[in-house]
Order: structure tokens, then C-alpha cells, then sequence
């Protein structure tokens, strides 16, 4: 039972990510120049629409996280000094992803939301290089 769970907890903690940093690079470099191309007034009804019907997905994936999340820290015991500095690098990327992915679907105009979007697809993508890391060590 403890490895179905393990397999289960795993695939929701990849599908939240992918959820979460798979709909911003979409957004950000797909969505975000698309609605740069229709008149200023569609662009901002389009994108406040897009925002706020991405955010249950985006509180989906965060929940999903942070619960996949702790289990795996929590069945996964006697880690390096190393992992532990590099996990908490991690998880403060993870909180600035987690804040600027809900500050950014709010629905409405939102004139810094390419610039948010951005910012917030590092971050994502530097989580994604730590945690490939952080497996590779482990």
C-alpha cells in the first residue's frame, strides 16, 4: 500500500508542476503575444477572462504541491546538509511562484502581468533545475 500511495503522491506533485509552470510558459509566451496582436480593449477583456479561468487550475496545483510535497520530504528522511540548503532555496522559489501565480490570475486588467508572467516562469524553471538536482544527489 505504502508504494501505491508513494506512486500517487509522486504523479500529483508532476502533474501540479506541470499544471502550474506548464500554464504559465503557455501564457507567457504564447497568450501573452497573441492578445498583443487584437485591439487594446479585447487583449485586457481577453487576458482578465484567461486569468481568471486558469486560477482554479492554479489553486489546484498549488494545494497539490504542498501536500505531495511534505509527504515526500516527511517518508524521505536522512538528507544531506547540501539538500536541505538547496531544498530551501526550492521551496522560497516555490512560495514567490505560489503568490505571483494567484496575484496574477485575478481577473480584471492587470498592465504588469507579462512582466509578473515572466518572472515567475524563471522561478519555475530554476525549481525544475534545483529538483532534478536535488534527485540526482539524493
Amino acid at each position: 500500500m505504502a508504494d501505491v500511495l508513494f506512486v500517487i503522491m509522486r504523479w500529483v506533485h508532476f502533474a501540479s508542476m506541470a499544471t502550474l509552470i506548464g500554464g504559465i510558459l503557455y501564457w507567457r509566451l504564447v497568450l501573452t503575444p497573441a492578445l498583443a496582436t487584437v485591439s487594446p480593449d479585447a487583449g485586457k477583456t481577453l487576458g482578465g477572462t484567461a486569468a481568471a479561468r486558469y486560477r482554479p487550475f492554479v489553486i489546484a496545483a498549488i494545494c497539490g504541491l504542498v501536500v505531495s510535497g511534505s509527504y515526500n520530504l516527511l517518508t524521505n528522511p536522512g538528507h544531506t546538509a547540501l539538500y536541505h540548503m538547496l531544498l530551501g532555496v526550492k521551496l522560497m522559489l516555490a512560495l514567490h511562484v505560489f503568490a505571483v501565480a494567484l496575484l496574477v490570475t485575478q481577473g480584471g486588467e492587470n498592465p504588469r502581468r507579462a512582466r509578473l508572467l515572466a518572472g515567475t516562469l524563471v522561478s519555475g524553471l530554476a525549481i525544475l533545475a534545483i529538483s532534478a538536482y536535488l534527485r540526482r544527489i539524493f
